[in-house]
């Protein structure tokens, strides 16, 4: 009896001296400083989430769509959180990546000005000034909505500079509105004035399009498929968790960057964000499940609008899978 429980005892021993299995190191880029946008990450993070699916995430801050977009051809980042038709532009041109999953899929694109001046819908803007940065996303689109609105470039002004440049514009009451996303440049705004910010959004004026997702390297992909399903799977339960509890997930930013925003606009910057994560067509269906029309009309209007190479529409499907996301429920 001795030697059997001697012999347990060491089986035991020998069991616990073996490491649990080392979880997966994942780097995942922003496509910008931190805002209210990215609060699913930091919150799966925090609460485990990642972990549970053996990941290890790094979340780094980015310095733009393009240049996060560049980072992940380069493997130099696992994954990317970016502008959609951002990486579109740098895949048809045979930058190696495709997009894993598409979470705004509506667009955050919007004309946005102080809410005390009353600028409300677009007949509005006649006589405006309007900020814009030069050759952005945004920009790119504007002449769309112009056209879906009945607008000419000759019933407003315009001033031009970088995106700094552009809030301060509105700030210092040098221009009457910007080209911005609702839950970021309207958070910034309020962040430095304390006043509320009204945003005419594209989306409301037939422009159909989708916005950030998370993009990976084609070869990656390919490479670490049991990866990127565990990753997809995290994320999605990540953004389910957030939308839940919007202020925890804000909170979330803060307890890994201090000085990361201020609470309250983090919050609200996240809770304007959730409303994109789905169409009608997707209401009621788990974040990323992007539709191929949504996808197929985002391709036809870049290429008309939004500088777009035309041999994008003979396969939209080339931009994006969602061979990695979770089933429906589970």
């Amino acid at each position: 009896m001795k030697r059997l429980i001697g012999a347990a005892s060491v089986a035991l021993m020998a069991f616990a001296a073996v490491p649990a299995q080392a979880a997966d190191k994942v780097v995942l880029m922003l496509n910008w400083y931190v805002y209210g946008e990215h609060a699913p990450f930091y919150y799966g993070k925090a609460k485990g989430i990642y972990a549970a699916e053996g990941i290890e995430l790094e979340i780094q801050e980015g310095r733009g769509s393009a240049a996060t977009t560049q980072a992940v051809a380069a493997k130099t980042a696992d994954f990317g959180y970016v502008d959609v038709p951002t990486m579109m532009r740098a895949a048809i041109k045979g930058a190696p990546v495709v997009a894993t999953g598409v979470l705004l899929q509506t667009s955050p694109m919007s004309a946005m000005g102080f809410a005390d001046k009353n600028i409300r819908k677009p007949e509005d803007i006649k006589g405006k000034t309007v900020a814009i940065t030069p050759a952005d996303s945004m920009t790119q689109i504007w002449p769309l909505f112009l056209k879906k609105t009945g607008l000419k470039e000759s019933d407003f002004k315009t001033v031009a500079g970088d995106g700094q440049t552009k809030l301060n514009a509105v700030i210092n009451g040098q221009a009457d509105l910007l080209l911005g996303y609702v839950m970021d440049q309207s958070m910034k705004i309020k962040d430095a004035t304390g006043k509320d910010v009204y945003p005419i959004k594209f989306a409301d004026y037939g422009i159909n399009m989708v916005s950030s997702g998370v993009i990976a390297n084609t070869d990656y992909v390919k490479a670490n498929a049991d990866l990127v399903r565990r990753f997809m799977s995290a994320t999605t339960k990540a953004v389910e968790a957030a939308e839940k509890e919007p202020k925890a997930a804000a909170q979330s930013i803060l307890d890994a960057n201090p000085k990361g925003g201020k609470i309250d606009t983090l919050t609200q910057g996240f809770e304007l964000t959730i409303p994109l994560y789905r169409t009608a067509e997707t209401k009621g269906k788990r974040p990323f499940q992007v539709t191929d029309q949504n996808m197929t009309e985002t391709v036809n209007l870049l290429v008309e609008y939004g500088g777009l190479d035309a041999k994008a529409k003979e396969n939209p499907k080339a931009f994006y899978t969602s061979d990695y996301l979770p089933k429906s429920g589970s």
